[in-house]
């Protein structure tokens, strides 16, 4: 009984095959021709399917050929959101950043500076990798705020200011705590003193300057014997600082016994 089926279902096989290879073609053909406004039309219907790369195929062959006509607004509004859904933030917040620009009086173009910036903040790394991104982005969240002070979209650009400002503070934090690992003590303290003045409420205050004491004190110690003597009393200066602001501290045993033996030496 299958071998009398088979031919019927290579026939459909076949009749399956050739009806995806002309609808393909039909696309490709339209993708290729010169009917800007019937590329249009399907791109926003394809895109109304969520079938994202069909519809981004047919919009980017549409841009310089729409810039200065009347449709050119929803099509570049739409070439930004198709890329936004399929996640390439970095084109979609170029082209968010191109629509708002391009037109500011538009309903859509606060919609467009935060998704910019929102844009910037999903491309934002690890706080351990280059920060560049995340400098970008808060520029871009806070210009938001500055631009539309009244939206119901400032809390969020607020909120998310606020992480990605800890991701800096945490990586200033581990890199100062690196150069300590690793005896560049100078660097060190050069290192703690920074990550302390660019986050002054630092959770990470009360660790830091103990460390800085730490740091100080080992610099001191693999110093020449003319040069010790002042980078000791810098170490005591450090441990008279930190007792006067936290006198409950857990470092406190720690950064006494530092400076009874830098007093010592």
């Amino acid at each position: 009984m299958f071998k009398k089926q088979l031919p019927l279902f290579v026939g459909l096989y076949i009749v399956l095959l050739v009806g995806a290879i002309s609808c393909k073609s039909k696309y490709e053909k339209l993708k290729a021709s010169n009917d800007n406004a019937k590329k249009f039309q399907e791109g926003k219907r394809l895109y109304d399917k969520k079938e994202y790369d069909k519809a981004l195929g047919l919009f980017e062959t549409l841009l310089s050929r729409y810039r200065g006509t009347d449709g050119a607004t929803d099509l570049f509004y739409l070439n930004a959101m198709t890329n936004y859904k399929l996640k390439d933030y970095t084109a979609a917040a170029y082209h968010f950043n191109e629509f708002a620009t391009s037109y500011p009086s538009d309903p859509r173009a606060e919609e467009a500076r935060f998704l910019t910036a929102y844009c910037y903040y999903l491309d934002a790394p690890v706080y351990s990798l280059d920060q560049e991104n995340t400098f970008k982005c808060i520029d871009k969240l806070q210009l938001f705020i500055n631009l539309y002070p009244k939206s119901d979209r400032v809390a969020e650009a607020s909120k998310l200011i606020q992480d990605l400002r800890d991701r800096l503070e945490r990586k200033s934090y581990e890199n100062a705590k690196l150069y300590l690992n690793i005896g560049n003590n100078q660097s060190a303290v050069i290192a703690f003193n920074n990550t302390l003045r660019d986050y002054p409420d630092t959770k990470y205050a009360e660790e830091l300057e103990y460390l800085m004491i730490k740091a100080q004190y080992e610099y001191a110690h693999q110093s020449r014997e003319y040069k010790q003597e002042e980078r000791y009393n810098q170490a005591m200066t450090y441990a008279d600082q930190f007792f006067e602001k936290y006198p409950g501290s857990k470092y406190t045993a720690e950064a006494q016994l530092l400076k009874k033996t830098a007093r010592t030496v």
